[in-house]
């Protein structure tokens, strides 16, 4: 049987913690950046943890 591909585009946008979950960046923060407020563009900056709901989804994009 051939090995798993991984998308690569999920590679190049998630990242696995030490403790085995995954980070994402927060959308929204690419364009139209004049009308959102300067502490929303902050909170987006950040980095969050991908929910419950959409972890088997990305860690079989990822092929682990």
């Amino acid at each position: 049987m051939p090995k798993m591909k991984s998308k690569s585009g999920a590679k190049k946008r998630f990242e696995f913690t030490a403790t085995g979950k995954i980070k994402r960046k927060h959308a929204y923060k690419s364009h139209i950046l004049t009308k959102k407020s300067i502490k929303r563009k902050r909170n987006l900056t950040k980095t969050t943890l991908v929910d419950k709901a959409d972890f088997s989804n990305v860690k079989e994009m990822l092929a682990c």
